[in-house]
């Protein structure tokens, strides 16, 4: 969705361990837009407040307030910023090219990330227990990572990103679900092509100011209590 806006700065509306938010950050790294963020807490509920689902009626996160509009979907605003902003393209040249970076970026923002959002996980908890839960998250992670690998088997890939030498839209949404991974005690190491491309982003700054670690706000808690004593 679009909706109008007043044209100030570009304003992210995200959760700071969001795998859609953390996209986004990154892509705006690579494209070289600065940004201000607006918290929203996913655990206290914050994105079914009235202020927010007035930002997205779909109470999700993320939203970009950029160019006097207010975008909504992770890889929809990966497409904006690239139609807008073609310096450090995040896909690349011909159409098949294109294509096979797109299948790959959607192969986990569509079907690996939604089932092991946060309002699935819930509901498989509240139906069968916390162990559900984890087996249900390390299951679907697992699986979709071993995809991933497959789909990596291109002429395009180098051992170095998704597709080509330059990092682009399959990157954004790779580097994500792998913090994901880690995160559910799901390894990859076994995975050669995305344990490549993981080495190869994390040498970059984009990916690296973009990380979750950066905005874990018990972190900057800890910084403030720091400062005042």
């Amino acid at each position: 969705m679009t909706m109008q806006v007043p044209v100030t700065e570009v304003v992210l509306y995200d959760y700071w361990r969001s795998s859609a938010s953390y996209r986004v950050r990154i892509a705006l790294g690579l494209k070289g837009v600065p940004f201000a963020r607006v918290p929203v807490d996913l655990v206290a509920g914050a994105q079914r407040t009235p202020a927010h689902l007035r930002v997205n009626p779909q109470g999700l996160v993320p939203a970009l307030a950029i160019d006097g509009h207010l975008l909504t979907q992770s890889l929809a605003i990966l497409e904006y910023l690239e139609e807008t902003r073609p310096a450090a393209p995040l896909l690349p040249e011909g159409e098949e090219a294109r294509a096979h970076v797109r299948a790959l970026a959607l192969a986990l923002a569509c079907e690996v990330h939604p089932v092991s959002n946060l309002g699935v996980l819930a509901r498989v908890e509240r139906l069968a227990g916390p162990e559900a839960r984890a087996g249900w998250n390390h299951d679907n992670i697992e699986a979709g990572l071993a995809a991933f690998e497959r789909m990596l088997d291109h002429p395009g890939f180098t051992g170095q990103f998704c597709h080509g030498d330059t990092p682009g839209m399959a990157d954004c949404t790779l580097i994500p679900q792998l913090y994901n991974a880690t995160r559910w005690g799901v390894g990859f190491d076994h995975l050669a092509r995305i344990s490549a491309v993981a080495r190869s982003c994390a040498a970059l700054p984009a990916f690296a100011a973009a990380h979750p670690d950066q905005f874990d706000p018990s972190r900057e808690a800890k910084a403030i209590q720091g400062e005042n004593r």
